[in-house]
């Protein structure tokens, strides 16, 4: 009977689908479903986020005002932080975060809260979708237990999936709705449910057969990733003791019609995915007595990225006879990646760190982070974001590029600048004074 009320519902669209989590991830979420005809409740633990969105107001750059407005407005989406109003929406999808703990294992405690919130009100007929990025076995071992503690049996009462996110902040040409999406069900029938759910938002669902492939197939996906952005910095290093530029090289490379595929390098691995994922998988490997030798080096690799932009930067202020401690450094961007405001994991962070150890004087600016927030692996002062003036930039002896957002006019921070250290390759199109940029 739970079963054919809740197929009844998807289909008809009167399901209330709740989204807990409504971060990068969960607020496109809710603004797909939204779009697709249904009525949503949004969850989050921050109080500050939830009366934003009551308030019509966003606090994501490419996620506008005006939707949320519309939606609160006419009762498509509640937003909320009261966590025992979970038995009420019919459908309950987690987008919390996955981070590393200190030694770099998977830290757990969102998923797990939330499972625990979850089960404290959980009734039958629900369909809980966990969105997360996650090592295989998850949904089964962690969240499936914690549910399981409600009294209600999982494929009967309620149903239980697996579907990873596939968000690219600030690509405008991918979004939930365009993006196929991956469900695996930790029993058939939740995955012809969960199924049923998303072929309403999404262009193509792509169905596996239970929750452990659709979780290694996120942790593929980002490995992947790794490896290959891991590789280009390595060469990048090699080529440029030699003389050689690895852009142009990578831009030669990718003229072949097969068998290529363009990564980029750059000063480290920012973002929530890259940086983390792949040791999820490291670490599940290391429980079954095996090693992931190819993610581990392409952590050591991508990881020493910011040690070497550093060593750059201290040897293009050695030619000019400055030693780094002293010198001014004024590092133009913080977001994890161009054109978005989100810092999670930036290797800009690293880099201020770094550059604060040497005894430099940092200064920064980025148009979408005007502050910058507190970050759980590094201590830095308390900096807001400059403005971008000629008077600025020539007082500075060196100007580091980390980030490059497309509201910078390159030609004009190289003419006013007497040292620009590029770590993205920004500057390609200028043509004035290449003299004063050292690539890194």
């Amino acid at each position: 009977m739970a079963q054919e009320l809740l197929e009844s519902a998807i289909a008809n669209k009167t399901a209330t689908v709740g989204i807990i989590g409504l971060g990068y991830v969960g607020l496109p979420l809710v603004r797909a479903f939204i779009r697709a005809g249904f009525r949503t409740m949004g969850f989050d633990v921050d109080p500050v986020k939830v009366e934003k969105l009551r308030s019509g107001e966003s606090y994501i750059k490419h996620i506008g005002n005006d939707w949320i407005r519309e939606s609160v407005g006419t009762s498509r989406f509640e937003p909320t932080a009261d966590f025992t109003r979970l038995n009420e929406p019919e459908v309950l999808l987690i987008c919390v975060p996955t981070p590393l703990n200190e030694s770099r294992d998977p830290d757990l405690q969102y998923i797990e809260r939330t499972a625990k919130d979850i089960a404290r009100v959980l009734r039958r007929g629900q369909l809980v979708v966990l969105e997360s990025t996650t090592y295989p076995g998850t949904t089964r071992d962690v969240v499936l237990p914690i549910l399981l503690t409600s009294g209600l049996k999982v494929g009967t009462d309620f149903f239980l999936a697996y579907s990873p996110e596939r968000e690219d902040p600030g690509n405008p040409t991918y979004s939930a709705e365009n993006i196929p999406k991956v469900v695996g069900g930790i029993d058939e029938v939740s995955g012809r449910l969960a199924q049923a759910l998303y072929r309403h938002v999404v262009a193509e669902v792509v169905p596996v057969s239970n929750c452990e492939v659709a979780e290694a197939c996120k942790i593929l996906e980002n490995t992947y990733r790794s490896v290959n952005i891991a590789l280009v910095n390595e060469l990048k290093v090699l080529f440029a003791r030699m003389g050689i530029d690895i852009w142009e090289v990578i831009d030669a490379a990718k003229t072949k019609p097969f068998g290529f595929q363009a990564f980029y390098p750059g000063p480290g691995l920012g973002g929530h995915c890259i940086p983390i994922d792949p040791f999820y998988l490291s670490w599940l490997a290391r429980k079954h007595g095996l090693m992931t030798r190819f993610i581990e080096l392409a952590g050591e690799i991508n990881t020493s990225m910011p040690d070497y932009v550093i060593q750059c930067v201290v040897e293009a202020l050695n030619e000019r006879g400055k030693p780094l401690r002293g010198s001014k450094v004024l590092i133009l961007g913080v977001a994890y990646k161009k054109d978005v405001d989100d810092p999670r994991e930036s290797p800009s962070f690293a880099l201020m760190q770094r550059l604060l150890a040497g005894g430099a004087i940092i200064s920064y600016n980025d148009p979408f982070i005007p502050s910058l927030p507190a970050m759980r692996h590094y201590k830095l002062p308390p900096l807001c974001s400059v403005e971008l003036s000629p008077e600025l930039l020539r007082s500075q002896d060196c100007v580091l590029i980390a980030t490059d957002h497309s509201v910078y006019d390159y030609q004009f921070i190289v003419d006013h600048s007497s040292l620009v250290v590029d770590t993205r390759n920004a500057t390609r199109l200028v043509t004035r004074g290449r003299e004063k940029i050292r690539k890194a």
